[in-house]
């Protein structure tokens, strides 16, 4: 039997040579299983986000549909409003069939052109100005003069 000064004598000699099996295997074992471990968890976080994509895509398509739906809807409640108003007209004598039609197809037409007008105003918008402006190179020879 060996006294245990020359036992741990022995096991500091291996260490320093890196021949201690037990240890460099259970290294190995440990970082063998944070590797697995690691790579589960990526794997989990891409299924789940491949998943959660599929379900947004489906919920965006769903939308898309029932806007068009809504939009044709709404279409068709205007277009129902402005010919119950053109039948009105005529109806009252206050103008004759083919000048109340004239007329909500004038205001049908002046209202999309008013509406053209906002959104143009508001293009200007999706192309972040402001950030544009903020993320530009200032020129050394001007001064400070930024615009928000």
């Amino acid at each position: 039997m060996m006294d245990p000064d020359a036992l741990e004598q022995k096991t500091h000699e291996q260490d320093a040579k890196g021949n201690d099996p037990l240890s460099n295997f259970g290294i190995f074992k440990d970082g063998q299983a944070l590797w697995y471990e690691l790579r589960g968890l990526i794997l989990a976080r891409f299924q789940l986000a491949i998943l959660e994509t599929q379900q947004a895509g489906n919920s965006l398509v769903t939308m898309l549909i029932a806007g068009v739906i809504i939009a044709i809807l709404l279409g068709s409640a205007w277009l129902g409003l402005v010919a119950a108003a053109a039948v009105w007209l005529v109806e009252n004598n206050v103008v004759m069939a083919s000048s109340a039609i004239l007329l909500a197809v004038a205001l049908n037409l002046l209202l999309a052109i008013i509406l053209c007008g906002v959104i143009r105003c508001k293009s200007r918008n999706l192309q972040f100005p402001a950030t544009l402006r903020a993320l530009e190179p200032k020129s050394p020879e001007s001064p400070n003069t930024e615009k928000l």
